[in-house]
C-alpha cells in the first residue's frame, strides 16, 4: 500500500494513533511498578533499614525513557576555571528585568491563564541566596513547547517562546510572569501523560554548579500517573515541588499567582535533576 493508500485512522498524523516509538506498556502496569518501588521503599524505611530519599533514582524502571540514557558513572569533577574560559557568563548588567516577564516577548498576547510565580531560593539554614541567576522554560497553554523535537499534535502560540530568566534580589527573591502550561504527552508508555509543570535551573558561583529541577501545579490528577514525579519515592519530598496557590500574588482581573521556594541543601532539600532532561 502506498503512502497516498494509508487511511488516516492508521496514519500518526492522526494523534489519536499509538506513536510507534513509544512502548506498548500500559498505565496500569506503571503504576504497579510504580507501586511496589514505593511500597518497598517505605517498608525498608519503617523498618529502619533504610533512610529517607530526598532525590529521585536514576534508575527508576517505571521511567522507561530514561533506562538507556541515566548516568551510569560516577561524575567527572571539571576544572571551572577552565570551564569559564569557554562558557558564556552574566551578570547582573546581562540580565533585564523584563526577561522575567515571558508574556511581552513578543507583539500579541500570549493565549492562557496568565500567571505570576514567585518565591525564595534559600540555602539548607533558611539564609537567602542573593544573586542567582534562574532560568526557566515550559510548553505553552495547549501543552506544546518551542522545540523542533516536540512534535505533540497541539498549536504552537506565536506570541509565547516559554523562556525567560531572573536574578534573585537580596532577600533571595524571584518572580516570573508566564502563562500556566497545559499537560502534554511524552512516550515513555502507552497514554502517558506528563504533569503541568515549569523547568527551573539555577546557576551557582560558576557554569559547572547548574542545577535543574521542576515546579508544578497544586491538584493535578497526573501526579500519580507520572513516573518522573513518582521517581522521587519520598512524598514529603514529592510535595516539595508543588507550588502552593497563593492569593496575595494575584492581581485583579490580570493574573493569578503562585509560591515556590527553592531549597539547595539540607534535608529539606528542593530535588535537583542530575542531568539535563527534556521532559
Amino acid at each position: 500500500m502506498s503512502a497516498q493508500e494509508t487511511p488516516q485512522e492508521e496514519s500518526f498524523e492522526n494523534s489519536h494513533v499509538l506513536d510507534p516509538a513509544a512502548t506498548a506498556d500500559s498505565q496500569e502496569q506503571i503504576d504497579q511498578e510504580m507501586a511496589d518501588l514505593h511500597g518497598e521503599y517505605r517498608a525498608k524505611v519503617e523498618s529502619g533499614e533504610a533512610k529517607e530519599e530526598t532525590q529521585p533514582r536514576i534508575n527508576f524502571a517505571p521511567y522507561r525513557s530514561s533506562l538507556l540514557r541515566h548516568p551510569t558513572k560516577d561524575l567527572h569533577h571539571a576544572d571551572p576555571e577552565t570551564i569559564e574560559l569557554w562558557s558564556p557568563a552574566f551578570g547582573e548588567r546581562d540580565v533585564h528585568i523584563l526577561e522575567s516577564d515571558l508574556t511581552i516577548q513578543h507583539n500579541g498576547e500570549p493565549i492562557g491563564e496568565r500567571i505570576v510565580v514567585q518565591g525564595r531560593v534559600l540555602d539548607g539554614d533558611g539564609r537567602p541566596v542573593v544573586g542567582q541567576l534562574i532560568e526557566v522554560w515550559q510548553a505553552n497553554a495547549a501543552g506544546r513547547y518551542v522545540h523542533k523535537r516536540d512534535q505533540h499534535p497541539a498549536p504552537i502560540d506565536p506570541n509565547f517562546t516559554g523562556v525567560g530568566r531572573a536574578i534573585t534580589g537580596p532577600n533571595g527573591e524571584y518572580k516570573f510572569t508566564t502563562i500556566k502550561p497545559a499537560p502534554y504527552p511524552w512516550k515513555n508508555h502507552h497514554n502517558a501523560w506528563r504533569p503541568a509543570h515549569i523547568h527551573f535551573s539555577l546557576f551557582g558561583t560558576d557554569f559547572t554548579q547548574r542545577m535543574i529541577t521542576q515546579m508544578y501545579f497544586p491538584g493535578d490528577p497526573l501526579f500519580s500517573l507520572d513516573p518522573i514525579y513518582q521517581s522521587i519515592t519520598d512524598q514529603k519530598a514529592r510535595d516539595r515541588l508543588v507550588a502552593k496557590y497563593d492569593h496575595s500574588v494575584t492581581s485583579h482581573e490580570w493574573n493569578t499567582g503562585y509560591s515556590w521556594d527553592i531549597v539547595l541543601t539540607g534535608s529539606n532539600r528542593t530535588w535537583m535533576e542530575t542531568g539535563e532532561d527534556e521532559h
